[in-house]
């Protein structure tokens, strides 16, 4: 791990260093019901110190013990959120009335969040396979007072049959976690090569069968929080080579991010690939992430 680290960054004793570091707590404002000013200033008179992150105007850095008792997070008014995974739904930017997919969606952070940029109109249709998380995806929707969205339980690493095809697809895929390490121990435990090459073979289907039921013109974001070449570029270089896709920069501000990897393990992807956003934990004092837009062209 180390030694692969160390070939990703060059200044890898800093990604060591943050990694071994406590994750900051961060929320994400819920404004299918409260405002922001109104919540803040409940959060400030319980003594806590809420710091704004850069990247959207709706999520917080907060400090201050018990941000999960408050009355506010039982009523739905913030969502508790790793500060880095707010930016894929800001990435896909769904618009009121669009049609979107969440092909990997519990417990539903994102969900939420593209439901409040779309205002509760249109339809999202979130998608969770394993039965024992689709729980925790519906209580999170209807905590937050989401309206505009559907559940499904559909095994996205396997011929998808559906008719529709959707305007926008946000595909947060299962991976190795090795950006988590800062929260999740046991992601540090369970690290492996053979888990790396497991979840990129399952990513590569997620994303075939995604990309073939999104409209041309369409947007996808493939996300994942963790490092490893082999599940973000790799997976997107197979993307371009079996559909006729544009990677789209990048555009959210306030964040600092790396471009993607043009090489790994002996393998040379697409310049394309160069479009990627690579986040490392030093970066913005965050979780591990990666993500890219892929817009998806005619024939």
């Amino acid at each position: 791990m180390e030694e692969r680290f160390r070939a990703l960054a060059e200044d890898a004793d800093r990604l060591f260093e943050y990694s071994r570091k406590p994750l900051r707590k961060s929320i994400r404002v819920n404004t299918l019901k409260t405002g922001k000013t109104k919540l803040i200033t409940a959060l400030e008179s319980k003594g806590f110190r809420l710091e704004q992150i850069p990247w959207t105007k709706e999520g917080f850095w907060v400090e201050g013990e018990g941000l999960g008792d408050t009355l506010e997070h039982f009523l739905g008014h913030y969502y508790i959120q790793e500060a880095s995974s707010m930016i894929p739904p800001l990435e896909l930017a769904p618009e009121c009335g669009d049609l979107v997919l969440d092909a990997a969606a519990a417990p539903g952070g994102k969900t939420t969040h593209m439901a409040s940029l779309m205002e509760n109109t249109g339809c999202i249709l979130a998608n969770e396979p394993d039965s024992r998380r689709i729980k925790a995806l519906k209580f999170n929707l209807g905590k937050l007072g989401v309206l505009n969205t559907l559940t499904s339980s559909v095994d996205f690493s396997k011929k998808i049959d559906y008719k529709s095809r959707f305007d926008r697809i946000l595909l947060d895929a299962p991976c190795s976690c090795e950006g988590q390490f800062r929260k999740n121990p046991q992601a540090l435990e369970q690290w492996s090569l053979h888990k790396i090459h497991r979840c990129s073979g399952l990513q590569k289907k997620m994303i075939e069968n995604a990309l073939s039921l999104l409209k041309v013109d369409g947007l996808l974001v493939y996300s994942t929080c963790t490092l490893a070449p082999e599940e973000n570029e790799e997976v997107v270089d197979y993307a371009l080579k079996n559909f006729n896709l544009k990677v789209e920069e990048i555009i959210t501000p306030g964040f600092r991010r790396r471009r993607g990897v043009a090489e790994w393990g002996g393998r040379s992807y697409s310049s394309e690939v160069g479009k990627c956003a690579r986040i490392h934990p030093q970066d913005n004092d965050s979780e591990g992430f990666f993500l890219a837009k892929l817009k998806k062209c005619g024939h």
